[in-house]
């Protein structure tokens, strides 16, 4: 097994060192998320925490981890009797992101339940994560299934195990670790919610820590076990502290005082429910006892909301998560004691990063043979820089020096602000598609109404049980049947076929030219996209945006699940010049054969917004319905977004939508509930088009 890289051997990161300590002292405060851009050390800071984690006693022999001291009365390798536990390192297990839902939960052979009565069980994740750590890397990608599994194993501290009325259900108690790069995307409300405190990471951009970064690197690379020995004597250190610290948990207290903090300031920054004011209480009580104090300070608090409360403020998800860090003082201020006790002279008050730092709880010590001076610029003081790659260069603020196509010419103007979103009605592509789980488009999925069966193929996963019995009950006379159960073999097994929803690569063309400058109807325009925007986060699905002004188009974002990262592109969107409508229906096409080599079972919906003018070159509008016909060729679904202003409209965006094979909707009837049967009537189109050729 390869020697982990030493957690006190990290730089920087203070708030995610700090953040896992914490879990470490107190898993009950719910886990971690740990947000940031690649190569920030994230997936290396999880797997360190790992060799600090005091071990457990469990019961020999026993697959599930059972406490020896109190064992679970329903464990299925139970019952356990008196005796002696056997101790062991706590573990940290990991999640694949492809991970099926047998390899989550475990897996239950349906053949021996049926046929012989008896629960032949194999353990899967979530029962080797018992007392430990699950670590999920790019959690943001997990499917749906996954996320509900997770979900209801970490609200009920087990996991339960149903195939056709035959169950097992096993303690799932874990903490819970997850990273990601919002650059792929957000995660679900309803899981972002379960994780206890969020971390926003960075790179530092002072030089001298990124060349401490390197080197420690590099002569980890060289010599692991020799690296490792170096810090050994720090890794011990901060493994007692922890141990201290959980023996002191319990006999901290959290007077009326801070309470009464926590709660103004979970009610000041409008959270949902009161999960986070039960987060803030286990976070701040964990800080005081990794200092060492008894009583919960005011800047336990403060550093406890400032770890659990940005996540759960964020609205819809192009909310940047983040602070008021002046309105946070100003609530703990006013609802302060005015006798609050001093800090105890453990260690230095000034949140440093030796092993006996007091303040706000302290951080890991950082101190060793090659420590080089205080960290800092923790990921708190970035503010806008956070968002990396995803942000507009900002001189396309000014009419003069943003970037444009050749021959956009002098008429562009810089970027409007988008309208308010609304909610649209749903757009889905036709047929039944076999793509990822989402929420759009009827598929073939694992889970929702089953719709027939059939024999399987593998692994048994979905029994269909009245079938299975009309296959096996016409052989019972001839297999010598003599008792009243059903005498059941392979051959008769039938999987339930399932039809739910699938989420889909949603392909925004976006006409950026002179005809859509004027102000006030481009930023309806943008208000549009913004809402399909957001309905494509909610369903789950891919999105990617192409524009197209001037003599050109470009891939202005290829397709991603980071809906926020689309809609930033968007809004910093400068329109202007001649419409080479052709060229962004070819762009587009590109951009769909490269995707359908990637995820071939990833069905695309493309959303052209445009008023439908062609100008520009040789015969525009010729071309472009020659481009169009490519579309229409392959069934693309398409739904064409009418832009067009004024009394006197030219009609020129259906004819578009004609060219397509799909529809045509104004921005008026892209509203929920303004039109009836849009999904039929894209269908409608594209079967009318076929025939028509």
């Amino acid at each position: 097994m390869a020697t982990p890289y030493p957690f006190t051997a990290l730089v920087g990161q203070d708030d995610l060192r700090l953040a896992l300590v914490l879990n470490a002292v107190s898993p009950a405060v719910g886990g971690v998320l740990v947000r940031g851009e690649k190569g920030t050390a994230k997936s290396t800071a999880v797997r360190a925490l790992s060799a600090l984690m005091p071990g457990v006693d469990v019961v020999p022999g026993c697959r599930f981890s059972c406490d020896p001291v109190a064992p679970d009365p329903q464990c299925p390798d139970g019952p356990h009797t008196d005796g002696p536990g056997a101790q062991r390192a706590a573990r940290m297990v990991e999640l694949p992101v492809g991970a099926s839902e047998d390899r989550l939960v475990g897996a239950l052979d349906i053949e021996r339940a049926l046929a012989e009565g008896v629960k032949a069980f194999e353990p899967g994740l979530l029962a080797d994560a018992h007392r430990g750590i699950l670590y999920v890397d790019e959690v943001n990608l997990l499917h749906d299934h996954l996320v509900d599994l997770l979900l209801d194993a970490a609200a009920m501290g087990a996991s339960y195990v149903e195939r056709e009325g035959v169950s097992v259900r096993h303690a799932a108690r874990f903490l819970l670790v997850g990273t990601m790069n919002p650059e792929e995307g957000e995660l679900r409300p309803q899981l972002l919610d379960r994780f206890g405190l969020t971390v926003e990471v960075a790179a530092s951009r002072e030089p001298a820590q990124r060349v401490e970064v390197v080197k420690r690197r590099l002569a980890y690379d060289d010599d692991p076990d020799g690296f490792a020995a170096r810090w050994a004597g720090d890794e011990a250190d901060v493994r007692e502290r922890i141990v201290a610290a959980r023996a002191l948990l319990p006999h901290v207290r959290l007077g009326d005082a801070a309470l009464t903090q926590i709660a103004a300031t979970c009610a000041a920054f409008e959270v949902d429910g009161m999960r986070a004011d039960i987060v803030m209480a286990r976070t701040a009580t964990a800080l005081a006892a990794w200092a060492g104090r008894t009583d919960v300070l005011a800047e336990d608090v403060r550093q406890a909301a400032l770890l659990a409360l940005p996540h759960r403020r964020r609205r819809n998800p192009f909310d940047a998560p983040g602070l008021d860090e002046d309105k946070l003082d100003r609530t703990l201020d006013e609802f302060g004691p005015d006798d609050e006790p001093d800090p105890e002279p453990e260690g230095p008050d000034d949140g440093g990063s030796g092993p006996d730092g007091g303040g706000g709880g302290g951080l890991p010590p950082q101190g060793g043979p090659e420590q080089h001076g205080p960290e800092e610029h923790g990921p708190e003081e970035r503010g806008p820089e956070e968002d990396g790659p995803a942000e507009t260069p900002e001189p396309q603020e000014s009419p003069e020096s943003a970037p444009a196509p050749a021959g956009a010419g002098a008429g562009e103007q810089r970027a409007v602000a988008a309208g308010e979103p609304f909610r649209t009605k749903m757009l889905s592509v036709p047929g039944l598609g076999e793509g990822a789980a989402g929420r759009r488009s009827r598929a073939r999925t694992e889970h929702g109404r089953t719709t027939g069966a059939t024999r399987p193929r593998g692994a048994l996963t979905k029994l269909h049980l009245a079938a299975t019995v009309q296959a096996a009950a016409p052989h019972q006379r001839a297999r010598g049947r003599s008792g009243p159960g059903l005498v059941v073999r392979r051959d008769d097994l039938r999987q339930a076929t399932r039809e739910g929803r699938e989420g889909n690569l949603v392909l925004f063309v976006v006409d950026a030219s002179g005809s859509m400058a004027a102000r006030q109807r481009m930023g309806a325009v943008k208000g549009a996209v913004m809402s399909l925007l957001l309905d494509a986060y909610q369903r789950r699905d891919k999105v990617g945006l192409v524009t197209f002004r001037g003599t050109g188009a470009e891939v202005a974002l290829p397709p991603t699940s980071s809906v926020d990262a689309a809609a930033s592109r968007l809004e910093s969107l400068p329109t202007g010049g001649r419409t080479p409508l052709a060229a962004g229906l070819l762009k587009a096409h590109d951009v769909l054969r490269v995707e359908r080599l990637r995820d071939p079972a990833r069905r695309p919906l493309m959303v052209v917004v445009t008023d439908g003018r062609a100008t520009g070159g040789p015969e525009p509008v010729k071309l472009a319905g020659r481009a169009a016909g490519l579309h229409a060729a392959e069934g693309i679904a398409s739904v064409v977004v009418d832009c067009e202003g004024g009394m006197v409209r030219l009609g020129l965006a259906g004819q578009l939508a004609a060219q397509l094979g799909g529809t045509a909707v104004t921005l008026d009837e892209l509203r929920a509930d303004s039109i009836a049967g849009l999904v039929k009537d894209v269908q409608g189109s594209q079967q009318s088009i076929r025939r028509a050729a």
